[in-house]
């Protein structure tokens, strides 16, 4: 485990010195002598602003090996399923959740992704290292199995998120970087089936069981139940940013969360161990499945 991951952390790419020399210069400079201690304080603990997502060109992946690894990463996270059948288990791929291979700003971008690892995910109640967060994909949005740590697959996939966060300070959120929840709550699964007749089932099939132009969004052939994006907030605020594929950002909110709610609400793959999930008893309100911390924290709280 720490021979993988050493290895995929040497994969970033940190600022030359006289970069960073000029920037403590610049920054001391940038503090004249005579401002109040007061504001001084101010102006340092203001939020810095937030990166700005930006797609390396393809021209910057490195020579060699490392770009072999690079650009063969990529692939297996474009086409999921036919490069690595023996860990997928439905009809998707990773682009399907993140578009464009992972650089569309309000699609799950993977940009800056890299950075923010390690990091204590509630769900396992536990530190995990990117190469958790991959298997975690494989599992349950994947509805397959997760990768071995020392073979080549997993490293060529954490060699191009490294690469496309090369540049992204550590532990920055970048401009359009995760999803942005939406303020509707609730949703209307009757209009839902309404409106995915009219907006979705084009690419996603009637039956929401995929066409040649979108995955499947229920069924055997879909996610399972444990993954992200069975979580009717989650879906709602993906929907919103890029659904319609061929006319984003058309949907109101309450059409998305209506959209949401009726594709969350269809059937589709158990994930065995779901109930272990959110251990210490604190899921999100909208996880379709009950866990076992959750219901004895229920039963220990006085009524």
């Amino acid at each position: 485990m720490a021979t993988v991951t050493s290895r995929s952390r040497s994969l970033a790419a940190s600022l030359p010195a006289a970069l960073t020399i000029a920037a403590l210069a610049a920054a001391a400079c940038d503090r004249a002598p005579d401002a109040p201690p007061a504001a001084v304080a101010a102006r340092d603990s203001a939020p810095a602003a937030a990166p700005t997502l930006a797609v390396p060109h393809d021209s910057t992946i490195p020579e060699g090996d490392l770009g072999i690894s690079i650009r063969r990463g990529r692939a297996l996270l474009t086409h999921t399923r036919d490069s690595l059948p023996r860990f997928v288990g439905n009809a998707l791929t990773c682009s399907n959740c993140h578009p464009d291979a992972g650089t569309r700003a309000g699609g799950l971008p993977y940009i800056g992704v890299y950075g923010r690892f390690p990091q204590f995910r509630s769900r396992s109640a536990r530190v995990q290292v990117i190469e958790d967060r991959i298997d975690d994909c494989f599992v349950r949005s994947m509805n397959g199995r997760a990768l071995p740590r020392e073979g080549r697959d997993m490293y060529d996939i954490v060699a191009y998120l490294s690469f496309l966060s090369r540049g992204v300070p550590g532990n920055a959120r970048v401009e359009g970087q995760g999803l942005t929840m939406l303020s509707v709550t609730s949703g209307d699964t009757a209009r839902g089936a309404t409106l995915f007749g009219i907006e979705c089932a084009r690419c996603h099939g009637a039956n929401g069981d995929g066409t040649a132009a979108g995955p499947p969004v229920w069924g055997p052939r879909s996610f399972n139940v444990g993954a992200g994006m069975a979580r009717v907030r989650t879906a709602a605020a993906f929907i919103k940013a890029n659904m319609p594929n061929d006319r984003r950002g058309t949907l109101t909110e309450q059409q998305a969360f209506d959209v949401a709610a009726y594709i969350t609400s269809r059937p589709r793959p158990d994930l065995p161990g779901k109930e272990h999930d959110w251990p210490r008893g604190d899921p999100p309100p909208d996880v379709a499945y009950p866990t076992l911390a959750a219901a004895r924290k229920a039963a220990a709280t006085p009524r």
